[in-house]
């Protein structure tokens, strides 16, 4: 058995070379690549490409989300030598929006932790950091108001977005749940795992705060209190994890948008997101869609939010599959600009890779 396993291990120690060996080839390829490219270093239809084409060869036995992991470690080191980048996110530190900052950038991406949703737009809209993370909408709860308003004013394009499971978990100073009696958390999260504090601390005061690393810095400080968060708000508070998965939907998710100053080219697998509005007469939503179906573009979302200008007065939110330089998509938007009395392109982008 011992000679056995020495066997396996030599193999693996020459294989750990070989891949020491390109890993170096490929981030000398990558400052090549930074030499002779213009403009921002992060060219997000590239990196989705070059994901969707790893997990294509992908046999296992790691799982797709495993190896995706490890090659957008590889980019993010990779884009580090060809230059620095900053990006800012929901703070602070511990939050799922952190988490998603990493999902999609990697560990050696630059970030700036933000108070509020408002200031990573304000980040990314005054040049003071190239991309800013926010999440736009929940599988559970649903979208995300303040995103959305902001949204419709901003200069900033989107290019890119990430999908992120959700894993809430439930963390104290103490060790026991029956001493729980308050639980901070942020009103989304609470309201994602409402189900289970019913059941489990029915007892307990419910308290929203602006985020879920913010609960967490609360509960540190306050015996008897918890906080409903990501697993990584706990090591950095110093917390113990009385509970874990204690969302009421197995398949809780939220998507973030990637925001920045340019657009992305086509990946082959994009989307477009557009804010759009029709005056308010019989038939005008029908007539405002009708480009869409005409051109066979698939509409994968449709939300509706006051518009903030008039009494019942709306907009909508719409993404699209396809690229803004795809032919059909092209069509549909020059026909929705003459019928849309009002049309905003947020930007086209490489769906999310998942």
């Amino acid at each position: 058995m011992s000679d056995k396993l020495e066997q396996i291990r030599k193999r693996i120690d020459t294989l750990d070379g070989r891949l020491v060996k390109l890993l170096l080839a490929r981030a000398r390829l990558a400052q090549q690549v930074g030499r002779l490219k213009e403009g921002a270093v992060y060219r997000p239809e590239r990196e989705a490409q070059v994901l969707r084409r790893i997990l294509r060869a992908n046999r296992g036995p790691l799982t797709d989300g495993a190896l995706a992991r490890l090659f957008t470690e590889i980019m993010s080191a990779c884009r580090a030598l060809e230059d620095s980048m900053t990006v800012a996110y929901l703070g602070p530190q511990g939050t799922f929006s952190q988490e998603a900052v990493a999902k999609h950038f990697g560990g050696l991406t630059a970030t700036v932790p933000c108070a509020s949703i408002d200031e990573v737009f304000h980040q990314v809209e005054t040049g003071a950091v190239g991309y800013g993370v926010v999440p736009v909408e929940n599988s559970t709860e649903g979208a995300i108001g303040r995103t959305l308003d902001l949204l419709l004013s901003t200069p900033a394009k989107v290019c890119g977005e990430v999908v992120l499971p959700i894993r809430q978990c439930l963390m104290s100073r103490g060790r026991r749940l029956r001493g729980v009696r308050k639980v901070y958390s942020h009103s989304q999260s609470l309201a994602q795992c409402q189900q289970w504090l019913a059941r489990r601390l029915p007892g307990a005061e419910r308290v929203a705060v602006v985020s879920n690393a913010e609960a967490a810095r609360l509960a540190a400080r306050e015996r008897g209190a918890a906080a409903i968060g990501p697993k990584t708000a706990a090591a950095l508070y110093r917390l113990n994890l009385l509970a874990r998965d204690i969302e009421d939907e197995s398949q809780n998710t939220t998507r973030f948008l990637v925001l920045a100053a340019h657009e992305a080219p086509p990946s082959g697998n994009d989307k477009t997101s557009l804010i759009m509005s029709t005056r308010n007469v019989p038939g005008a939503m029908h007539d405002l869609l009708t480009p869409l179906a005409v051109n066979q573009v698939s509409m994968t979302r449709l939300e509706s939010r006051p518009s903030r200008t008039g009494l019942w007065e709306y907009v909508f939110y719409v993404d699209v599959e396809g690229h803004q330089q795809d032919a059909n998509v092209a069509r549909a938007l020059a026909e929705l600009k003459q019928k849309a009395s009002f049309l905003k392109n947020l930007g086209s982008y490489p769906a999310a890779v998942t």
